[in-house]
């Protein structure tokens, strides 16, 4: 069992749940966000379920292994959230963490700054491994993973419980003992400023409410036919994409981004940065015009900008771009940045029916880049 005592680090007070905290509680658990990623709080919460909680249920994590903490201003003591352990495996070592914060104290560091303090001190009374369970469309959430020293380990198949009965994957972020404290490297690290722009195109990082664009533009049958295999891509699928955008960044998968117009922030395009090989420091892009702004140049400054914050703040030592043999167009992009022609590689892509695509690989070094 986890020691009871009030811990004070990184700027948080961790200590028990008090009857004063009532209404603090109801404030954070009764909010919108926090009742879509805690899906085992009553909804509506109210005044009855936070005395619950203070009277019952958390004096009830403790005896049961675990541990809940009030997450308090060392200044006014006054409730910020909540964060503990739970699901306890004594023959590993292991527990859960987990917290909620009050909308007040949302974007100021409370929840990395908690579960740093928490995990610091389960380490000190003897845990071993700790895991960070978040739902894969929670960028917030992985972000403090990711702050407070978590690394990524893997999708969770159906280990998430939806209020509808259903089921729902979840990823898994771990520390263990010996671990530094955070933040944890990224492979595919934030835009600095948040956008890359030359002032005539600028970058962003995807966002859900960009699935109809992306949509629309991804099922252009001439989008389509340079894919592989050629298949036009489910609205359901689009969305779910824009969806874990974040996600796929955060976890070092790909870095998806909408390429916009930098005087009227009209969407133009997107583009993506995938790793194909991590350890060797390589990875390959791929874009994508909507019609009426093709010919401009946009795709070829895209590109650049791509591969600048690629071999810049990424850290990638080698780019590389996969095309099929008759798309000239895409060939002049990727040669006017600096790219060059390197393979063609025969029957490498699945195609429609059966049938197999060549792929006309091209490449790019920092020294090649224009």
């Amino acid at each position: 069992m986890i020691p009871r005592p009030v811990v004070e680090a990184h700027g948080v007070r961790l200590r028990p749940f008090r009857a004063e905290d009532g209404a603090d509680v109801v404030d954070g658990c009764a909010d919108p966000l926090t009742q879509r990623f805690v899906s085992n709080l009553p909804m509506p919460y109210t005044e009855i379920d936070a005395r619950w909680w203070i009277d019952v249920g958390a004096p009830a994590a403790w005896t049961g292994g675990g541990a809940a903490y009030a997450v308090a201003d060392p200044a006014t003591d006054r409730l910020l959230g909540a964060v503990g352990l739970n699901n306890p495996v004594p023959a590993r070592g292991q527990s859960e963490i987990g917290y909620w914060m009050r909308p007040a104290a949302r974007g100021r560091g409370v929840a990395t700054a908690a579960t740093r303090a928490l995990s610091e001190h389960a380490f000190a009374a003897g845990t071993a491994r700790l895991e960070l369970l978040t739902e894969p469309g929670n960028g917030p959430s992985q972000r403090v993973a990711l702050a407070a020293g978590f690394r990524y380990e893997g999708l969770r198949r159906s280990a998430g419980a939806s209020r509808d009965g259903g089921r729902h994957d979840l990823l898994a972020w771990v520390r263990v003992v010996g671990d530094p404290p955070g933040p944890t490297a990224r492979l595919l690290p934030d835009l600095p400023g948040g956008v890359l722009t030359d002032e005539v195109v600028a970058l962003r990082p995807l966002a859900a409410d960009d699935a109809a664009l992306m949509y629309r533009l991804h099922s252009r049958p001439e989008v389509v036919a340079n894919q592989a295999p050629p298949v036009p891509p489910t609205r359901e699928a689009m969305e779910r994409r824009c969806r874990l955008a974040e996600s796929g960044w955060l976890i070092g998968e790909i870095a998806r981004l909408l390429i916009t117009d930098a005087a009227s922030g009209e969407a133009v395009g997107s583009c993506g940065l995938s790793y194909t090989d991590a350890a060797a420091g390589e990875a390959s892009v791929g874009y994508a015009l909507l019609p009426e702004w093709r010919g401009r140049g946009y795709a070829t400054r895209a590109v650049r900008l791509l591969a600048e914050w690629a071999f810049g703040s990424a850290g990638v030592a080698r780019l590389s771009a996969g095309t099929v043999p008759d798309n000239t167009a895409s060939h002049r992009v990727l040669e006017r940045v600096g790219f060059r022609r390197e393979a063609l590689q025969r029957g490498r892509l699945p195609g429609l029916a059966g049938a197999r695509l060549d792929d006309l690989t091209f490449a790019l070094l920092p020294a090649d880049l224009r």
